[in-house]
């Protein structure tokens, strides 16, 4: 028997808490802490088969979908984005990928993975798909079957124009893929509306569960597109016809060890962004938004998105000059216990990512993480006049507290 020998005593792990301010994952609701401590149960018990019915409901509201093919698959955001790929992408497909950030670029990983041939259309970081581009591309290759982009941006927090892009791809006789790992449950995101075929998101962005669950939701077209493939889907795990078997809406078949504790936090926390109300969720990361970005600016950082294009959820701003970016983030991590994110690509070291999302976008972070920046940023020397930040933010919530009372006051006397 080999010996063990650590070196050093190995206890339980306790993590420190932390203020998550940064691209994910972001802090959880209490019930959803508490949910993923309830018992296990078999995955094909009855009260377990009950709670995925459930489920599926919640992240269609979530979507804002009918698709019945409406589920968490059992991984990350990014095997969530591999399944939407396998199933729909057979070897020779033309495969039309917009990249205007890392994600872009991750999305033709899987078309050349999957045997095809990506077509890409290319933006600048921070900017967003370009319609015309996009539809210029496929009056080039009148062949291509897929088209792919990233409706938010993680890497620069940059939404896309959804509902315009699949308008345009619908025209050219395309299925559409898109991630929507930042975007659900922080702004809108409307499957039916805008006709998406396939569409994958994250668990622990925005909607505040445990990282490792990717909810997915499948167009009829795109089930269809699936079960006329010449050849199998190269992926037995991520086979929807499989997978149909166990999240379908008939008799269900084992296919894998559902993760069964995650699964019940994710059912919490969807259940609380329907007693919250999903335009109410998508209007409180507005207004946090707008306060943080009050306070940024008042420090004299300029965002790398464009307004009229910035997600509220993900606040991309670049580093003052002569400033230690990744110096910055390791204090406000010993020091305050707050964590945000740095660049990725290209913008790696030139800025920071403050993320708003889900459980975390609240006041009190906000105002944490405009007190600590600046605190930080002041003893480093840089020209910060400590508060002045907080007192812009302050300022935002105020305005926006005077136009809902306006507003509230209005329809009173209508």
């Amino acid at each position: 028997m080999t010996k063990f020998t650590p070196k050093h005593k190995i206890n339980s792990f306790h993590p420190p808490k932390r203020t998550l301010m940064g691209p994910g994952p972001s802090e959880m609701h209490p019930r959803v802490i508490a949910a993923m401590g309830q018992p296990v149960v078999g995955y094909m018990d009855p009260v377990f088969v009950q709670m995925m019915d459930e489920l599926k409901d919640l992240l269609r509201y979530a979507y804002q979908t009918k698709n019945p093919l409406t589920f968490p698959v059992s991984g990350p955001g990014s095997v969530g984005m591999e399944s939407c790929f396998v199933n729909l992408v057979e070897r020779g497909d033309k495969v039309v990928v917009c990249r205007n950030g890392v994600f872009g670029g991750r999305m033709i990983e899987n078309v050349e993975r999957c045997g095809g041939i990506p077509v890409v259309v290319e933006d600048t970081w921070g900017e967003p798909v370009d319609p015309n581009k996009l539809d210029d591309a496929l009056k080039s290759n009148p062949d291509a079957k897929v088209v792919a982009f990233v409706h938010a941006e993680t890497s620069t927090g940059c939404a896309s124009d959804a509902k315009t892009l699949v308008d345009i791809a619908h025209r050219h006789d395309c299925v559409t893929i898109v991630d929507a790992v930042t975007s659900l449950g922080g702004t809108p995101v409307l499957v039916d509306e805008w006709q998406i075929d396939a569409i994958y998101s994250g668990s622990q962005k925005c909607l505040s569960c445990t990282p490792g669950l990717s909810p997915t939701s499948f167009s009829d077209r795109a089930i269809a597109r699936v079960k006329a493939r010449k050849a199998k889907v190269e992926s037995w795990f991520m086979d929807l016809n499989l997978v149909l078997e166990y999240w379908g809406n008939t008799k269900r078949t084992y296919h894998h060890t559902a993760p069964g504790n995650a699964l019940y936090a994710l059912h919490e926390a969807l259940l609380l962004l329907r007693e919250e109300g999903i335009e109410n969720a998508w209007a409180r990361h507005w207004r946090h938004h707008l306060a943080l970005k009050a306070g940024l600016e008042a420090m004299g950082l300029k965002y790398v998105v464009k307004e009229g294009y910035r997600l509220p959820q993900m606040n991309a701003v670049y580093v003052p000059e002569g400033v230690n970016e990744l110096e910055v983030r390791q204090r406000l991590l010993a020091e305050f216990n707050l964590e945000i994110g740095a660049g990725l690509g290209p913008l790696a070291g030139k800025v920071w990512r403050f993320g708003t999302m889900g459980y975390s976008c609240k006041a009190e972070n906000v105002m944490l993480s405009l007190a600590a920046l600046g605190s930080v940023l002041s003893d480093m020397g840089s020209p910060i006049e400590v508060g002045h930040a907080e007192a812009a933010a302050h300022a935002a919530y105020a305005a926006q507290h005077a136009e809902a009372a306006k507003a509230a006051r209005k329809l009173a006397t209508a």
